[in-house]
């Protein structure tokens, strides 16, 4: 099968595009012939050596994808063969940008067909992690006040809609650029990170969800109100210390199982979430794609076509 891989970690330069061995479908997996997987901020760490230590080479990344299923393994219904599917795979070793992919069954979910595989490959990991971080880790309710951090990026685009989906305040930061698209997303305010101090200009939020990192993440509970909670998901496995008693810091743990994902198709069914901007690069220009993911500065979703 083709895939893109590395060999040694580095920039995205070491990104090759090349044939490996398929996987198999094992107990309880199915074998998919990926059509479309999508790109996300920690796979340029990986590539980078900043996430995790990696001792099996040649590498493939790649978190969520969808295609459609050419095998299955024991335990699994053969009738799903030939059936569309869209997924997350557990961990990041499992590889999604090949032409093949090996997942257990319950991390993925059928296709519908008003759904292109692009779109399914985009909204999987960025939409478990919007919901899991808004609706169970913050338990976000009506009337009460976010600030999303990043809101342009992948999850922070579905944040804010759901966020206002259920009921709440939405701030947002982003480049000036990305302002009007944020404000038909449903942001109430959105911030210009490059001349406004966000620290300075709000406050007394009851909610965090901070998608950027580094020292925005330190900052952000500052604009916490007494009892106010912050949730991360670009700080590594942990939460960051808060500095200060009166408030939660917290990390979604993001489940990857056909429940959550269901929840995404529902809520694009009915409106309440739009799929993101999505560009689309070919497998094997995976080198490309990282460059843009790893300037940090992009809208929506990057998504590798395979087939």
């Amino acid at each position: 099968m083709k895939a893109a891989y590395f060999e040694q970690t580095g920039g995205p330069e070491v990104l090759r595009y090349g044939d490996l061995v398929s996987p198999l479908a094992g107990p309880g997996e199915l074998l998919v012939d990926v059509h479309a997987a999508s790109v996300n901020g920690v796979d340029w760490r990986i590539r980078a050596g900043k996430y995790k230590e990696i001792r099996d080479y040649p590498y493939v990344l790649g978190r969520d994808f969808s295609g459609v299923v050419e095998a299955v393994g024991a335990g699994v219904d053969e009738r799903l063969i030939g059936f569309p599917v869209f997924g997350v795979c557990e961990t990041a070793d499992d590889g999604a940008y090949a032409e093949k992919v090996a997942i257990n069954r319950r991390n993925v979910t059928l296709k519908p067909d008003w759904l292109t595989h692009e779109e399914a490959a985009a909204m999987a990991l960025i939409g478990l992690t919007a919901i899991v971080s808004i609706e169970e880790t913050l338990a976000l309710r009506s009337g009460e006040k976010i600030l999303i951090q990043g809101g342009a990026g992948g999850v922070g685009s579905i944040a804010i809609q759901l966020a206002k989906h259920l009921g709440a305040y939405v701030i947002t930061t982003a480049s000036s650029s990305n302002h009007a698209y944020l404000k038909a997303l449903g942001a109430d305010e959105v911030i210009d990170y490059r001349s406004q101090d966000f620290s300075s200009c709000v406050s007394e939020c009851d909610a965090v969800l901070d998608t950027v990192g580094g020292d925005v993440a330190g900052r952000s509970f500052s604009v916490l109100k007494p009892g106010g909670r912050a949730a991360f998901i670009a700080s590594g496995p942990t939460a960051p210390e808060p500095g200060r008693d009166d408030v939660i810091s917290l990390r979604p743990q993001v489940a990857r199982d056909t429940k959550h994902l269901q929840r995404i198709l529902h809520l694009v069914e009915v409106g309440a979430v739009k799929i993101p901007e999505i560009t689309v690069y070919r497998l094997e220009e995976a080198a490309r794609a990282h460059e843009v993911s790893e300037s940090r500065h992009l809208r929506g979703k990057l998504v590798l076509r395979v087939r």
